[in-house]
């Protein structure tokens, strides 16, 4: 028992695998909601686990070792992980930006560089013989080893680093969404899907990097320390991993998603909405909203606004974004922030406190209500209200 089996960086691997597979079960055991989501994440997950393993067999000593005295076959099946979890995250998220989204035969494009390795590692390696193949373990050097397979570790990166890239242009749409459809978005947060999303992108770029001095190190004699750097991002992928598992309860919070629809669907219907406005709607909208008060309404959004003025609520976004040049959230909290100096500033409700006079206004969140109204009258609600009151 005084023998070490293991170094630090064996056990941080280990630990990473492990925290994902847990993660993975509990998803798939205890999350019954979203189950197409939930799968996807689960997938995803399982697929981070198998590139911890397949480092600690292909760079590990004692688990290599370990590999080779039970099977050749073992060494590359857990790397497939990289290719297909690129495409499992870019899945995940538009399964939660997308209302009732389905996978589809495009989606399906996503796993050819995965289909085409898989290829290449079954004609050139699973296909010989039980001997060939240990021989081939038992004798591999990284700096003797076919020099195009480091090339094929950079695309691999590289396309993993670009379904992330993806994966952030899909959120910063549904964040558009939100602000054009929703009044109050405080309560639907996307700051775990935002941290899981940039977190492993900034692991991907960081194994561009590592790719990349693989290539200049054995291929072109620059001194690099690229195992260091190997290292570095496997430690910072334990890290990400369990601040992840850590808020992971909350990554279910986000709110119903956009319409599935292709780009060209959705030019046409901008078109179509742009044919529709009629500037006397705008006039309408603004009588309405003074008379009415519906701002007042924490839960406002844009469906229930355009069901109170009977008119499309395409049309009425329309309306928002042309006339009054803002987005949907813009707009109602603007008059909330109005009906806010117009209650600050009346001696009638100098005795109420702050957090009352907030829900009155229509905020949920008194850190959204100090923000805005700092943002449009220059000063915060106290401010304003000592200022108004003296």
């Amino acid at each position: 028992m005084e023998a070490t089996i293991f170094n630090t960086h064996d056990v941080v691997l280990l630990m990473t695998a492990y925290q994902c597979i847990l993660f993975a079960i509990l998803l798939l055991t205890a999350r019954r909601e979203r189950r197409l989501t939930n799968t996807l994440l689960a997938l995803f997950l399982l697929q981070q686990a198998a590139i911890p393993l397949d480092i600690l067999i292909s760079f590990g000593a004692e688990f290599r070792a370990i590999a080779l005295e039970w099977s050749p076959n073992l060494f590359y099946v857990f790397g497939f992980g990289y290719w297909l979890e690129g495409p499992l995250l870019l899945w995940y998220t538009r399964s939660l930006v997308y209302k009732d989204y389905r996978l589809t035969a495009r989606d399906l494009l996503y796993l050819i560089p995965f289909a085409v390795y898989f290829l290449h590692q079954l004609l050139f390696y699973y296909s010989l013989d039980f001997t060939t193949k240990k021989v081939i373990q038992e004798t591999y050097d990284l700096q003797v080893a076919p020099h195009y397979m480091n090339f094929v570790t950079l695309f691999r990166d590289l396309f993993r680093a670009a379904l992330g890239v993806m994966c952030l242009l899909e959120i910063r749409r549904y964040g558009k969404h939100l602000k054009h459809n929703y009044s109050d978005i405080d309560k639907l947060d996307l700051t775990w899907l935002r941290l899981l999303v940039i977190g492993f992108l900034g692991i991907r770029v960081w194994a561009v990097l590592v790719a990349v001095m693989v290539i200049l190190s054995i291929m072109y004699g620059v001194s690099v320390d690229f195992g260091a750097a190997g290292l570095f991002g496997n430690y910072i992928t334990f890290i990400l991993v369990s601040v992840l598992i850590f808020f992971g309860l909350s990554h279910s919070t986000v709110c119903e998603g956009l319409e599935t629809r292709t780009p060209e669907a959705e030019s046409s219907k901008e078109e179509t909405g742009k044919d529709k406005f009629k500037p006397e709607m705008a006039e309408t909208l603004s009588r309405w909203m003074e008379d009415k008060k519906p701002y007042l309404i924490p839960a406002l959004t844009l469906e229930k606004l355009a069901g109170q003025l009977h008119v499309p609520s395409r049309t009425l976004s329309n309306v928002i974004n042309r006339h009054f040049n803002c987005n949907f959230f813009e707009f109602v909290n603007h008059y909330r922030i109005e009906e806010a100096k117009r209650l600050l500033a009346d001696p009638q409700t100098a005795d109420k406190n702050m957090i009352d006079l907030m829900y009155e206004m229509g905020f949920n969140s008194k850190a959204t209500f100090n923000a805005l109204f700092k943002k449009k009258v220059g000063m915060t609600p106290s401010e304003f209200r000592k200022q108004a009151n003296q």
